[in-house]
């Protein structure tokens, strides 16, 4: 029983446990300077999750990489996914523009390196146990990878002082850091060059600089040098030599990480636009490069649900097809013709069984109950609908936990959690030459909240209590 003069104690050390360990950002006040930093926000106790259903996320995740480069090698496939988007959506196609000029020049993509994390919540149906079904993969800026290595020692260290022994040896070694850098230290070995650096670019506003700053460490102790660069920076000093080779401020590089460029408010000019297209050019390996980018986004997400399409990618391995597609949960088309006029009758009819999805990333950005109704009733009669997909609501069944936030009241609160699964994987021409997953993500909100991350000031970082 969670007992809260015990608990106000607890939090207490766990806040003090976060900071030694380095579960750490900066300040809203002050998102450029390191000089002030505070806690991440995270659960005072690590969350329940069904050991069954996490180790399916796990078993999974190396599938869904060679999805995501199988489709990425599938010039036919993507330009049919994204048609009707590309007409409506002004930043997907700026995004195509970019990857249909790379194409015509020939493509730059000798060294693919893929980051990517699949996200899950775990949906309860009457009597049924839950059962896991993704939201979302994100093959762009997939954050956390950093931080989350540092929390499982803290809710160590909760679990001992509660008096809960057994279940501090249940939590789970979690290092995805290590094995995203494992993975961007591949690709700058086969770039082939020793001089030259893994440029991390990264957001004007930088909340969450540990995190990356977790990877940046596993790279030095590699000797692989890095450094940080934002949108200005590069539009100012971003060259190509006449081998095509990418040049920042003076220094040759390698692989460019992008923590950056997934938003259209990040491209604030038109010399962002053109600094993307310079990388892009490059024969700089991109995490992701543009093609990768496009495939992460909500269309090719229902695309792929429709019956056969997963098929196209995995002919002869129908294992493979499904246990992909039994992390499926239902997607809707909203294109123009009778598809679509009957996912907006069905969403008009019960608009609580519904998410409506735009192409964006970055959390806060899906549509819940009756502004589901509003935004459809706008755009039902026009091709604007085809900027968005619709999705079955998820139903997690909530569990009380503590959320520690600065300045927060310490209270119980009702829970929903969703996992993040981390893959890594390096390409280089036909090779596959590493495809593994490289750790988890648990983050957990209030149970009032629908939508939004850990980096939207909605979520907070937890650790999986395996039951």
């Amino acid at each position: 029983k969670l007992q809260l003069w015990h608990n106000g104690c607890l939090a207490e050390v766990a806040r003090d446990e976060a900071l030694l360990q380095g579960v750490l950002m900066r300040t809203k006040e002050t998102p450029n300077s390191s000089e002030l930093v505070t806690y991440a926000p995270f659960t005072l106790f690590p969350s329940p999750f069904p050991k069954a259903a996490f180790l399916q996320a796990l078993a999974v995740q190396t599938h869904y990489n060679t999805l995501v480069d199988r489709i990425s090698q599938d010039t036919e496939f993507l330009l049919q996914a994204l048609a009707s988007t590309i007409e409506v959506d002004d930043f997907s196609a700026r995004l195509f523009k970019i990857h249909q000029q790379i194409l015509n020049e020939g493509g730059s993509r000798s060294i693919v390196l893929g980051l990517n994390r699949s996200d899950y919540m775990l949906d309860k149906r009457g009597d049924q146990p839950p059962s896991l079904k993704q939201i979302e993969i994100n093959t762009i800026a997939a954050s956390f990878g950093g931080l989350s290595s540092r929390t499982p020692d803290v809710h160590r260290r909760v679990l001992k002082m509660a008096d809960r022994l057994e279940e501090s040896q249940h939590i789970l070694d979690n290092n995805p850091a290590a094995g995203l850098a494992k993975a961007i230290a591949k690709a700058w070995e086969l770039y082939g060059s020793e001089r030259a650096v893994v440029m991390f670019f990264v957001e004007e506003v930088q909340r969450n600089v540990f995190d990356q700053r977790c990877i940046e460490r596993e790279l030095w102790k590699r000797n692989i040098p890095t450094f940080r660069k934002r949108f200005d920076d590069i539009c100012k000093t971003i060259r190509l030599d006449q081998d095509k080779r990418l040049f920042v401020g003076g220094n040759e590089i390698a692989v460019v990480y992008f923590r950056n460029g997934y938003m259209p408010q990040n491209y604030f000019s038109e010399q962002c636009w053109e600094a993307r297209l310079t990388m892009e050019r490059s024969m700089a390996v991109k995490c992701p490069d543009i093609v990768s980018h496009l495939v992460g986004t909500k269309k090719v997400q229902q695309v792929l649900a429709k019956p056969g399409v997963l098929e196209r990618f995995f002919p002869d391995q129908p294992q493979v097809v499904e246990q992909i597609r039994a992390t499926f949960t239902g997607l809707y088309s909203l294109d123009m013709g009778p598809e679509g006029d009957r996912t907006i009758a069905m969403a008009l009819a019960e608009p609580d069984r519904f998410v409506l999805k735009p192409q964006r990333e970055g959390g806060g950005n899906n549509i819940y109950g009756s502004e589901i109704i509003q935004v459809l009733e706008k755009v039902k009669d026009s091709s604007e609908r085809m900027a968005y997909i619709l999705m079955d609501k998820i139903n997690p069944a909530p569990v009380q936990n503590y959320l520690l936030r600065r300045d927060a009241p310490l209270a119980v609160s009702s829970c929903v959690s969703e996992l993040g699964v981390f893959g890594a994987y390096v390409r280089q021409g036909k090779d596959l030459l590493m495809n593994e997953c490289v750790g988890h993500l648990l983050r957990t909100k209030s149970s009032e909240h629908s939508d939004g991350g850990v980096a939207a000031g909605v979520a907070v970082l937890d650790n999986p209590l395996l039951v």
